[in-house]
């Protein structure tokens, strides 16, 4: 499709004077705009579900997850793989963030680089995909030459390939097994995706990451349980999520936190079923990490 033809790249009628509004006028209707997104989000629920699916299937085999993109596109990506080991104790390799020109672009843009397809099979081919992983490739336009050697790359050797697209019968979803669209229309800007559309994607890569990690264990009811307590502030959270999850006193928390050996999951079911720091590993290696199996409420 032509990239004039684009929703995302067309004009918005209700801000074609954006340059003589007031500033409450400015902010009401990107207010407006913005609100829009989320009902475009929830039209993508099934896609949406069928790719977290997919995600958590390849973590349960010892996969992992690529998110590629160029652009804001490819910022989203790697900003929320970036997330993931803190929220949810993932190693820096389970999920990764690829650009188009490497993450030296992150904060200096090479917008050139998203143009040869060749780079994002390259990427993945340096990273070492293997059938095992997951690929998310993830382009505003659809079109992104860079995303779509990626998701070719994926498909050819057998990994998930994953599209997300802002824009309907985007390119992209041809050249995935999984194809979410979330067409949000023209923007506020005209032609500037890092605005609704910057939102959707993160809207879905905040579902996509989320999910696939409640569903391998790294959540208890709704509790960050794997959360690494890497400063004062985590140590803090980690404390108080043992005292929600098990009802006991700041005191017997902070205990159970350092006889765990300051593993969340740990201190948890040494208290809710009362066993050994040795036990509630063993009784957590046996249940696959989930909490929930692991004091046998599931």
């Amino acid at each position: 499709m032509n990239l004039a033809n684009l929703t995302t790249e067309q004009r918005n009628p209700k801000t074609q004077h954006l340059d003589t509004m007031s500033i409450h006028e400015f902010a009401t209707v990107m207010n407006q705009e913005d609100q829009t997104v989320a009902v475009s989000v929830s039209k993508a629920l099934p896609a949406i579900e069928q790719a977290i699916a997919a995600i958590t299937k390849c973590f349960k085999q010892g996969g992992r997850l690529f998110y590629i993109g160029a652009g804001t596109s490819g910022r989203l990506g790697i900003l929320d793989a970036s997330e993931c080991g803190p929220t949810f104790g993932s190693s820096p390799e389970q999920v990764q963030g690829l650009m188009a020109g490497g993450t030296g672009t992150f904060a200096h843009a090479q917008e050139d680089a998203e143009d040869h397809p060749e780079f994002g099979r390259a990427d993945l081919k340096a990273h070492h995909l293997t059938d095992q992983d997951a690929v998310v490739g993830i382009a505003a336009s659809g079109r992104t030459p860079y995303v779509i050697g990626g998701l070719d790359y994926a498909d050819q050797i057998g990994a998930t390939a994953i599209s997300l697209a802002c824009n309907k019968q985007a390119l992209i979803s041809e050249h995935a097994q999984i194809a979410i669209e979330v067409p949000v229309g023209p923007e506020v800007l005209t032609g500037s995706t890092r605005l609704k559309a910057g939102t959707a994607q993160k809207m879905v890569l905040n579902m996509l990451s989320t999910g696939a990690m409640v569903g391998i264990g790294k959540v208890y009811q709704n509790l960050m349980v794997a959360v690494q307590p890497t400063n004062e502030k985590l140590v803090d959270r980690s404390q108080r999520i043992i005292q929600e999850a098990t009802g006991c006193d700041a005191a017997t928390a902070a205990k159970a936190f350092e006889q765990s050996g300051r593993q969340v999951k740990v201190a948890i079911v040494m208290l809710l079923i009362g066993v050994s720091k040795d036990a509630a590993v063993t009784q957590l290696e046996r249940t696959q990490g989930f909490v929930s199996k692991a004091i046998g409420s599931d």
